[in-house]
C-alpha cells in the first residue's frame, strides 16, 4: 500500500471571491430578488389589512400591525442582500407604502379597505418605523476594517 499525495497541501483555501458570479448574472439575479421582494411587499400588505379587523372576543386584537413591522424589517434585511444602498433597501418599503395609500382611497363603489381609525394608524406606524430604523442604523453604521494584524 503506497499513501496518496494531496496535490493541495499547502495551498491556501480558496477564498469567497473565487465563488463569484458572473457580474451580468450577478445582476440579473439581483433584480428578479428585488422584484420579488417588491410583490411579497405588497401580497403581505393586502393580507394585513385582511387580517386587521380581527376581533378576539369583542375586543379589537390588530395583530397584523407589530407583524407588519417585522415583516418589513425581513423584507428590507433581504433588499440588503442584494445592495446595501439605503435607496435599494427602502424599495419594498416604498411598495409597501403605495398599496398602503391605494387600500386607504376609496374603491370605484366608494369602497374603503382601510378605515379611518387607531387601527390604520398603528399598521401605518408599525409598518413603516421599524423598517425605516433598521434602513437608518445600517445606512449610519460604521464602515469596519480589518487592521494590518487580521490580515
Amino acid at each position: 500500500m503506497t499513501a496518496t499525495v494531496d496535490d493541495q497541501a499547502g495551498k491556501p483555501a480558496p477564498s469567497r471571491s473565487q465563488f463569484r458570479l458572473p457580474r451580468p448574472v450577478n445582476a440579473a439575479l439581483g433584480a428578479l430578488i428585488m422584484i420579488a421582494l417588491v410583490v411579497d411587499a405588497v401580497i403581505t400588505l393586502v393580507l394585513e389589512v385582511l387580517y386587521l379587523p380581527l376581533y378576539l372576543g369583542s375586543v379589537g386584537f390588530p395583530i397584523a400591525a407589530p407583524l407588519a413591522g417585522v415583516v418589513n424589517v425581513l423584507l428590507v434585511f433581504g433588499a440588503r442582500t442584494v445592495s446595501t444602498r439605503p435607496i435599494v433597501m427602502l424599495m419594498p418599503i416604498v411598495a409597501w407604502t403605495i398599496a398602503f395609500l391605494a387600500a386607504a382611497g376609496a374603491g370605484p363603489g366608494g369602497d374603503v379597505a382601510l378605515g379611518s381609525d387607531a387601527r390604520t394608524l398603528l399598521l401605518m406606524l408599525f409598518g413603516l418605523a421599524p423598517p425605516l430604523v433598521y434602513v437608518y442604523i445600517q445606512a449610519n453604521r460604521p464602515k469596519t476594517r480589518r487592521s494590518t494584524a487580521d490580515r
